[in-house]
This record gives C-alpha cells, structure tokens and sequence, in this order.
C-alpha cells in the first residue's frame, strides 16, 4: 500500500488568496495530507477577497500552525515532507525565503524544504515586477525552489472562474509530483478534466 503524500501549504497576505483556497480544497479532495499554515496578513485578504475567515478553511487540512510557532513540527528537517506551496506568494515572504531569513513558520518551513532537498513551489502574485523582484526569484530559483506565477491558460477555455483558478492550481499540484485530473493538458479534450465540485 502506497503511503500518503504528506504536503505543506503556506497562504501569505499576497491577493489571490483564492488560489491558495482552491489548493487546500484539492489536496483535500486528492486525500493528501495537508499541513496549512495562514500568514497574519492572509487573514486579512482572506475576508477582503473571499469573505472568509482563516478558520473557516481548518476542516479541510489536517493540521494547523500558529505561523508564529517557530518551534512547530515544520521548523526541523526531522518532520518528513513531500514538499511545500506557498500559494499565493507575496514578494515579502518570497523576500524572506530567497534571502533565508525566516521571521516566521511560513518562511522557515520553507527554508527546511530547500536544506532538505524537498519540492518548494511558490507561487509569486505581483505584478508588474522590477529588477529587485526578479533578483529575488532567482536567488530563490537558485536555492532550489519552482518559480510558478499562477498565469492562467486560457487554451482550455474557461467557462468559469474556478475552472480557470482549477487549471492553474492543478498544474501546481502535477509540478510537485501529484498527479490529478483537475486541469487541462494541451490536447486534452475539456471533457476529461474533474469536474466535482469541492
């Protein structure tokens, strides 16, 4: 018997919170073992964007971090991970990962992710970027983590807002290793994709 895939998923204060929603949803429905941790400013575009309050989102993950508690199971490479997202990724926390200065859980079990070799993807929502963004990307690229600005595809058609967030998110979760049915390959026919609502 296989073992379940153990995930981190860190939601910073960057808009597009919905993203870092819809990935909790999906790991949940894929059965993915789910370590969430909310940054204090998430809290506050969580009800901006959505109307939803970081505890609403608790019933979906397995456990739950104060992102204060630096001295959480995710703060030592001893706690076994199959890798981490942080979706969406402010420039702030990006800051802080690139530069290995972790101030809090989010940042820090990131930084265990890069020193123990595991998958980190981030997904970094700003926009337009100047140079000292770029150089933060790639100083975070060069320490091992996946760049991925969820750019929707629009070759798959969207008909709706979550098929589009869907697309983007599924294909976060295949780049990490977890295979699933919730975007649109290209060539793929629409009719293929999941289409259970979560």
């Amino acid at each position: 018997m296989s073992k379940k895939k153990r995930i981190i998923l860190g939601i910073s204060g960057a808009s597009g919170a919905i993203y870092g929603v819809r990935t909790l949803h999906l790991l949940h429905a894929l059965g993915v073992e789910t370590h969430l941790v909310i940054s204090r400013s998430a809290h506050t575009i969580l009800s901006q964007e959505l109307g939803l309050r970081a505890e609403d989102l608790y019933a979906k993950a397995d456990k739950v971090y104060n992102p204060d508690d630096l001295s959480a199971p995710l703060a030592s490479g001893s706690f076994h991970t199959d890798g981490m997202l942080v979706a969406p990724c402010s420039i702030n926390t990006l800051s802080g990962i690139a530069n290995s200065y972790a101030e809090n859980l989010l940042q820090r079990a990131a930084d265990v992710c890069l020193k123990e070799g595991h998958p980190l993807l981030l997904a970094v929502r700003e926009t337009p970027l100047h140079v000292g963004h770029l150089r933060l990307m790639s100083l975070a690229s060069q320490a091992g983590a996946i760049i991925f600005p969820p750019i929707p595809a629009f070759y798959s058609k969207p008909q709706s807002l979550e098929q589009l967030v869907d697309q983007t998110v599924g294909r976060m979760l295949a780049r990490l290793g977890i295979l699933n049915d919730f975007y649109q390959a290209w060539g793929e026919d629409q009719a293929n994709l999941d289409t259970r609502l979560i």
